[in-house]
């Protein structure tokens, strides 16, 4: 697909930030995408109609889109619900990416219960499947997601404490699966990036370390403690 053509072997910068973040601005994540762009990334993350409209404003390259939302009794928050994948799908995202994690979601199924009916819905959406570990990429990958990414591991209450950004699982998912792996959460580091890309990974995206100042802030003050 062209989709995957533009990405291959090429970074993905992931512009988000949440409504307690000083960066919250559909404004300034458009101007922060555009910067991407200009500065050579080919693909755009992003989170939320309003985010990903005003990007379209100025970028055209495809677009990875999320929206996060918080449900009282789940720990699955990106892309949540049939709903949020129905307005993402309205706004015309060339991907969609969602939890598919094996944690109960706000309907209270499964995303092996869950996942078949959303993609006979729409079957010509690409979906890319945001997995914290081997078995829940290979169930993603047996439902029929498009991609594998590894955006959730370290971030399920089963993987704290993993090393970032997850090599082991990138290899094993570039193995033994064959549709796009794209490498995602805990890159920080020119030479991280380069050894996802060594290791096979088909894209790769990077965010906190170009896209949210607070946080490089911070990494930057602790090392002067």
């Amino acid at each position: 697909m062209e989709i995957f053509t533009a990405i291959e072997h090429e970074l993905i910068v992931s512009c988000q930030a949440l409504p307690e973040e000083p960066m919250h601005s559909p404004f300034i994540m458009g101007k922060m995408a555009y910067s991407a762009m200009k500065g050579g990334a080919k693909g755009i993350r992003a989170n939320s109609i309003e985010d990903i409209r005003e990007i379209k404003k100025t970028v055209d390259l495809p677009i990875i889109g999320i929206i996060k939302s918080i449900y009282e009794g789940s720990d699955v928050f990106i892309t949540p619900t049939i709903k949020e994948i129905d307005l993402l799908y309205q706004e015309g995202v060339d991907i969609i990416a969602l939890d598919a994690t094996n944690r109960i979601r706000p309907d209270g199924k499964l995303i092996s219960e869950i996942f078949p009916t959303i993609r006979e819905k729409y079957s010509d959406q690409v979906f890319m499947a945001d997995c914290s570990t081997y078995e829940e990429a290979q169930g993603a990958y047996e439902l029929g997601f498009d991609c594998l990414g590894t955006t959730l591991s370290g971030y399920t209450e089963y993987t704290q404490g993993t090393s970032l950004p997850d090599t082991e699982l990138i290899e094993r998912l570039v193995k033994d699966f064959p549709i796009p792996i794209i490498a995602e959460g805990g890159i920080w580091l020119p030479e991280q990036l380069k050894r996802v890309f060594e290791l096979g990974a088909y894209s790769a995206v990077v965010g906190t370390a170009i896209t949210r100042p607070m946080d490089i802030t911070k990494r930057f003050v602790e090392a002067i403690k």
